[in-house]
């Protein structure tokens, strides 16, 4: 079974400072180096179990983005992964998610993934949309918000337990080749261990220009981030209960509350 694990690099979420111009616009700086989006590492640990309890299991990483965004390929390999694949985009600019589901299907359609896992969202975008839209591109079945899988004995399915709305879940089967998207939970991340590192060190990387791929569209520009104001407005009501709950009706009235 050939696995394929989708990854992103995030910026330090905890070490976030908005500072505000002239204009009034807000730009985000992060501190400390950036890392591996969380939500993934669920992916890639998914995966590694699967290379661990099943026969003949390859898994592959990929990621899009700038230079930099090797290091989430290398901390994966550390995991247990074994390759990384790296489409190299010539800034750090966030394509948006038409794009990297676009470079992602065009690199994973011919090289026949029986399974395709990613997180359910990045944490600093968290549309989850590049899972769905690379599943949508590639013409694979798929599940959001997975919990549990258990792969069928010939390997020509899997059962999936996911969660739904107001914190049901609901269990499908779907046939590989597929996409899944997991859920915080699903397993406990393991730590890179010494030796793997060292490999990942020393393995190269399998580097693709996105500029030697179709260009997928880019719907999202980002023309800044704006400070909300700092004001609170508050009013006193004073009197008995029965003449607090008729001033508070008469508040809510008057804002279209009720």
């Amino acid at each position: 079974m050939k696995i394929l694990v989708c990854v992103k690099q995030v910026p330090h979420i905890e070490g976030v400072a908005v500072k505000q111009d002239n204009n009034k616009m807000a730009t985000l700086e992060a501190f400390g180096p950036p890392r591996i989006n969380r939500f993934d590492e669920f992916a890639v640990e998914q995966a590694v179990r699967f290379k661990e309890t099943l026969t003949g299991v390859h898994v592959d990483v990929i990621t899009v983005g700038p230079e930099p965004a090797a290091q989430v390929l290398k901390r994966a390999l550390g995991m247990g992964a074994d390759s990384g694949i790296h489409l190299l985009t010539s800034t750090d600019a966030d394509p948006g998610p038409e794009a990297v589901s676009a470079w992602i299907a065009q690199f994973a359609g011919p090289r026949g993934y029986e399974l395709i896992l990613c997180g359910s969202m990045s944490e600093d975008c968290m549309t989850g949309q590049v899972g769905p839209m690379t599943a949508a591109l590639l013409n694979l079945p798929y599940a959001t918000q997975v919990m549990e899988i258990q792969p069928d004995r010939n390997l020509a399915g899997v059962s999936v337990e996911r969660e739904i709305e107001g914190g049901a879940r609901e269990m499908v089967f779907i046939r590989l080749p597929a996409l899944l998207a997991l859920q915080p939970g699903i397993n406990r991340p393991r730590y890179p261990s010494l030796s793997n590192l060292l490999r990942a060190n020393k393995q190269g990387l399998e580097i693709i220009p996105t500029q030697t791929l179709a260009q997928g569209k880019v719907n999202i520009r980002r023309s800044g981030f704006v400070l909300p104001a700092h004001e609170r407005a508050s009013q006193l009501i004073t009197g008995s209960a029965v003449e607090k709950a008729a001033q508070t009706a008469e508040i809510m009235k008057a804002k279209g509350l009720i």
